[in-house]
């Protein structure tokens, strides 16, 4: 292992976008530590030289001792990828309040608490990289992915300030907005949706699935995402903002028109003036 090497750690490396990132970077010579809820999820990357660990960004406990591991091998991170995430799909009124809690914890509070764990490292060092993957669902919130898009929303104007707090030390926060990429998410979201027949929404089912996996549709490649990416992100200095796949320019765009011409047009294309 090279010592000299820049060190990367990225969060939610199972599948997607995360482990694309690892592999993209550790091929350009990275020292790269990917990670995920579930070690045996990312013990292929090994074979790529590829360090992994366990880490659960919703558990204190595990990210500090997923962090102090690092920084014993490597010394130091200089770049953090907040990629871990989930997606809740559902009518807002028919979600579990355990279900957006959790939803709230991994995608926004365990993000700023992986970023809290980091940052005196870099402060120390009065240099690294921040990197918080949102998305194009924060600034176009769709009818029945209101919690994704909330905690979207939520990792934007979070970057935001961090990017300011934390600019006087040399750290740089970007903010990235991928959109419909391919992935996993979808396929995990659309599980268990049969329970919204037995609900007012139950006429228009069909678009409640649709929604899940409306990423899907011609989706970008994830190595072309990772490819571009990546290529932003080594960088002396980096865009603080980055966006990246299909949709990515047409939804900021209809997020921009009247709202009432934009909420008619999302309420037709997802059925909601059947109901």
């Amino acid at each position: 292992m090279n010592d000299d090497a820049p060190v990367a750690l990225i969060s939610g490396c199972s599948t997607g976008i995360g482990r694309a990132l690892a592999m993209e970077l550790a091929a350009r010579n990275w020292r790269v530590f990917a990670t995920a809820r579930k070690p045996a999820a990312v013990e292929d990357l090994k074979r790529l030289n590829i360090e992994t660990t366990a880490l659960d960004v919703t558990d204190e406990k595990s990210i500090s001792d997923c962090v102090n591991s690092v920084i014993v091998k490597a010394g130091r991170i200089d770049m953090l990828i907040n990629n871990a995430g989930l997606l809740l799909i559902g009518p807002l009124v028919e979600l579990e309040t355990s279900e957006l809690r959790r939803e709230f914890e991994t995608n926004v509070i365990g993000l700023a608490a992986l970023t809290r764990a980091i940052a005196p490292h870099m402060i120390k060092k009065r240099k690294g990289k921040i990197v918080n993957i949102s998305s194009v669902s924060g600034v176009l919130p769709t009818p029945f992915a209101g919690a994704y898009c909330s905690t979207k929303a939520a990792v934007t104007a979070f970057s935001d300030s961090l990017r300011m707090e934390l600019a006087p030390f040399g750290i740089q926060v970007i903010t990235v907005q991928p959109g419909g990429i391919e992935s996993k998410l979808a396929f995990n979201a659309d599980k268990e949706l049969e329970r919204f027949k037995k609900t007012p929404y139950g006429p228009i089912q069909d678009f409640i699935v649709a929604r899940a996996n409306s990423s899907q549709e011609k989706a970008t490649p994830v190595k072309d995402f990772a490819r571009k990416l990546v290529d932003k992100l080594v960088r002396e200095k980096s865009p603080n903002f980055i966006r990246l796949g299909k949709g990515s320019a047409l939804l900021p765009f209809v997020a921009r028109l009247p709202r009432a011409f934009s909420d008619a047009l999302l309420s037709k294309k997802f059925g909601l003036n059947r109901l």
